[in-house]
């Protein structure tokens, strides 16, 4: 597996994307992806090929590898970022919620599919430029129970970054609500 290590490495790639724009705790993301390799298929097989449990078991790997690296205790919930509701009705599920699960019950922290709302239906984001994703993103999120978020680090989750729009995008609504710290995590970062 094409580990990223990003756990050990608080200035890692991913955490870069981030400078200047939102201030966050940690950035780590487990995998490497790159087009056409096995973590594209991973990712495929979860969101795709109706395998949500391969999202958990990769979540409790993840978590495995977070504690390992001395991350235990470090957050107070887990959050998934939420798919728009007809885009979760036509898939089933939402992939980043099995992430999510998998992280927040081996680590042993709560975590929660209805703390977070998607007001609108974004477009893909496949394709698109750094701006048109932040655009495509901003002020779509919604935190529906600011008392799970209220004065907590919250580890942020999601299947694979690219430029970080839609992290960044909720992370920002998240602690508009209150939190007091965020991290984002995700399955894989796209190189």
């Amino acid at each position: 597996m094409p580990q990223t290590g990003y756990e050990k490495n608080s200035q890692n790639a991913f955490a870069r994307k981030f400078y200047g724009r939102i201030r966050i705790e940690f950035a780590i993301s487990y995998l490497h992806f790159h087009k056409s390799g096995i973590t594209q298929q991973i990712l495929h097989n979860l969101k795709y090929r109706n395998q949500p449990e391969v999202g958990e078991k990769f979540g409790e790997w993840f978590a495995i590898s977070l504690m390992e690296s001395g991350h235990s205790g470090t957050w107070d919930m887990v959050l998934p970022i939420p798919l728009y509701i007809s885009k979760e009705k036509k898939r089933g599920y939402n992939q980043s919620n099995f992430l999510a699960a998998g992280l927040g019950r081996t680590l042993g922290v709560p975590y929660s599919f209805n703390t977070l709302r998607r007001k609108e239906n974004s477009e893909t984001q496949t394709r698109k430029s750094r701006e048109e994703r932040w655009k495509n993103v901003d002020g779509i999120f919604e935190v529906l129970k600011p008392v799970n978020v209220k004065g907590k680090h919250i580890l942020l989750v999601d299947d694979v970054v690219t430029t970080g729009a839609t992290l960044e995008s909720c992370g920002h609504c998240i602690m508009e609500a209150g939190a007091s710290k965020i991290s984002f995590a995700t399955l894989a970062i796209a190189h």
